[in-house]
């Protein structure tokens, strides 16, 4: 393409709109990785801070996504994540013809803030179990789940999630059979450096908070969970 220099139109704009005109062709499809800056400044005949704008209007457009040091990827469909009574992460994805998967980001006890000890029935600094997750569809990370648990009731627990691999099956271990949601609140925010290194988002990308709390048969507070999704790749179904 031989970019107007004389139309009176910025030359990023125009970059991006021949990129635009890319992606809805095919040329490159949903996770795709663009050409590198280099290959598109030689492409167009222009520096690679023209393309660097040309990217972050697509990026705020959402067909594509910013990955620091990995490159510029075009943006796949966003995932539908119903909440119901028996929220499952890796049901919820499987459903979806999409294969779950998850790295352990932390397993630690810690003192209970007032969020956790709100919920659980604790005191603020009483010991909680935490293991919090990143949650990944077809490779590509989702959300960061964040798993609280009185540590005075289940202080085997992250020693039997290590064996056990999955939230589920370590409370069924653990005498919990089944568990259900009792509340769930959503919000949304800009992530922090933390939610931008690990979902992989730019700062400008929002995130969706979900706070929830789940009981046990008896009706008993459970589980105490924070989850930040990305706000590109997620959208929140509540479906009771």
């Amino acid at each position: 393409m031989n970019l107007d220099r004389g139309a009176g139109i910025a030359l990023w704009r125009q970059i991006a709109e021949e990129l635009h005109g890319d992606i809805e062709r095919g040329t490159f499809p949903p996770g795709s990785r663009l050409a590198t800056e280099e290959e598109l400044a030689a492409r167009f005949g222009v520096n690679r801070h023209t393309v660097r704008r040309a990217c972050a209007l697509l990026q705020d457009q959402g067909l594509v996504r910013i990955e620091q040091g990995r490159g510029t990827f075009v943006q796949e469909g966003v995932i539908d994540y119903p909440l119901t009574e028996r929220t499952r992460f890796s049901e919820n994805i499987r459903r979806q013809a999409r294969t779950p998967s998850g790295e352990v980001l932390r397993a630690t006890v810690l003192p209970a803030d007032a969020a956790a000890a709100r919920a659980l029935g604790l005191a603020v600094g009483d010991p909680v179990a935490l293991v919090e997750l990143l949650s990944l569809a077809d490779g590509q990370p989702i959300g960061i789940a964040a798993h609280h648990f009185a540590e005075a009731r289940f202080p085997d627990l992250i020693a039997t999630y290590h064996e056990a691999g999955r939230i589920t099956e370590t409370l069924r271990r653990l005498g919990v059979p089944d568990y259900t949601r009792r509340t769930t609140r959503v919000t949304a925010r800009l992530p922090d450096s933390y939610e931008m290194r690990h979902l992989r988002i730019a700062r400008t990308t929002p995130v969706l908070v979900t706070e929830a709390v789940n009981i046990d048969p008896a009706g008993r507070p459970l589980e105490f969970g924070v989850t930040r999704f990305a706000g590109n790749r997620v959208q929140v179904v509540v479906d009771w």
